[in-house]
């Protein structure tokens, strides 16, 4: 089964306009991110997708795989299955790693790729990492995600899930922001209308659980600082 990681990269975001393109440390968002998948062991291509020329010919200069996608596709599942139905008709595994996620754990995706690839029980694959920090756990542009025994998530939201009524100790889970898609499960997803949940908490993957299906979500050792809005570039500098 051949697996490529896609890193979708929008340009105009509604939060942080031009942000695949921002520098971090002297390097533009989208190399940090593209340098660390290309640590990665299990993976067999890497490419972006996206629906920016500034952005299309940055990438090509670095010697990457790059790809134009429309401009109205809906999330960045959609822009990648665009390319999976256009550019990569012979993969089997697609691994979603947000553009603006530079300090995205290189193992962390290689585990997303041979759990796909070693089990059928399910299609869909996400990631968490544990924190009782409260700016992350009160902070809307962090995604917390609840799920159960087995292991496969309840919810996704912007609010501190669960809500704690009588303040016992109850641990909470970040949602990192990769995702690993079998094929078939791809592009039955992305024929799904925009569900209400989705629509409400801005998450498009809302859009699986309202459907009925599921997504198995894994813990990862390592956190990983995502950039939202422009303040969270100190962060990763820090991190760095």
């Amino acid at each position: 089964m051949k697996t490529i990681v896609v890193i979708p990269a929008r340009y105009n975001s509604s939060r942080f306009s031009g942000k695949p393109l921002v520098s971090i440390k002297g390097k533009p968002l989208i190399q940090h991110t593209l340098e660390k998948i290309e640590k990665c062991e299990k993976i067999d291509s890497i490419a972006v997708a996206t629906d920016n020329e500034l952005i299309y010919n940055f990438v090509k200069e670095l010697k990457f795989k790059v790809f134009m996608t429309p401009k109205n596709c809906r999330s960045g599942t959609d822009r990648i299955a665009f390319t999976a139905v256009k550019f990569f008709k012979n993969y089997d595994i697609f691994i979603n790693v947000q553009g603006d996620e530079p300090l995205i754990d290189s193992k962390l995706v290689d585990e997303l790729s041979v759990m796909l690839k070693n089990n059928r029980s399910f299609g869909c694959i996400t990631a968490a990492f544990g924190t009782n920090e409260e700016n992350i756990i009160k902070n809307p542009n962090v995604v917390k995600v609840v799920f159960d025994k087995y292991g496969y998530a309840l919810y996704f939201s912007r609010y501190a899930i669960p809500y704690n009524r009588d303040n016992i100790k109850t641990k909470y889970y970040k949602h990192i922001g990769v995702y690993g898609y079998k094929r078939e499960f791809l592009l039955r997803l992305t024929k799904f209308k925009i569900s209400c949940l989705e629509k409400a908490e801005n998450l498009e993957q809302l859009r699986i659980l309202e459907n009925g299906e599921k997504i198995k979500i894994i813990i990862s050792k390592h956190d990983s600082i995502g950039v939202d809005v422009p303040e969270d570039i100190i962060k990763v500098e820090k991190y760095l």
